[in-house]
């Protein structure tokens, strides 16, 4: 395996640099329910989706948030990540002072007042979805790379590729050369 952390909620799953499927090309990936009975649950962070939340949710006309492509699955529905508890009251804790979805009503509400803030909600359009030990054949073909520790802040960042080079250099010195791969091996 490319390295040997263990996938877990709120892990950072990092594709490999040549990923071919254009889903997960470059992807960088928040891990919210990994169970072994259940499977796997999560969001691309970095995949702009030349949105905003105002385009697909009629009544918050004011919401110019960002949608990002979440994943292949479901992609008619909207999900969010979240590090404004204290406001919204709901969400599921992921740990790092993030949290996975919440009551959208008052969410609404929030957005409407202009109490949140572009640099603390994330929105996506669909999810990424693994049945019950897929990701794990995935881990063991080298597809991703696992990371468990990270500044949080960095989910909320809007920037697609840079956000995929700088996950990889925060996996420390021995992966820090893969940022610089070429996306395709014949480029270089």
């Amino acid at each position: 395996m490319f390295n040997k952390n263990i996938p877990q909620i709120a892990s950072l799953l990092i594709s490999e640099p040549f990923m071919l499927d254009p889903n997960f090309q470059r992807a960088v990936i928040l891990l919210c329910e990994h169970h072994a009975e259940d499977g796997t649950v999560g969001y691309v962070l970095n995949q702009p989706a030349m949105l905003q939340l105002k385009d697909v949710v009629d009544d918050v006309p004011e919401a110019d948030f960002p949608l990002f492509f979440g994943g292949p699955v479901a992609q008619e529905s909207i999900h969010f990540i979240h590090k404004c508890y204290d406001r919204l009251h709901s969400g599921v804790g992921l740990g790092n002072g993030i949290y996975w979805g919440g009551n959208f009503e008052s969410l609404k509400i929030l957005i409407q007042n202009g109490d949140i803030a572009r640099d603390e909600i994330k929105f996506f359009i669909g999810y990424s979805g693994w049945s019950p030990g897929q990701l794990e054949s995935e881990l063991n073909e080298n597809t991703w790379v696992i990371s468990n520790h990270y500044n949080p802040d960095i989910t909320f960042g809007n920037d697609g590729e840079n956000l995929w080079k700088e996950a990889i250099v925060s996996l420390g010195p021995k992966y820090a050369h893969v940022a610089n791969f070429p996306q395709n091996p014949m480029w270089n």
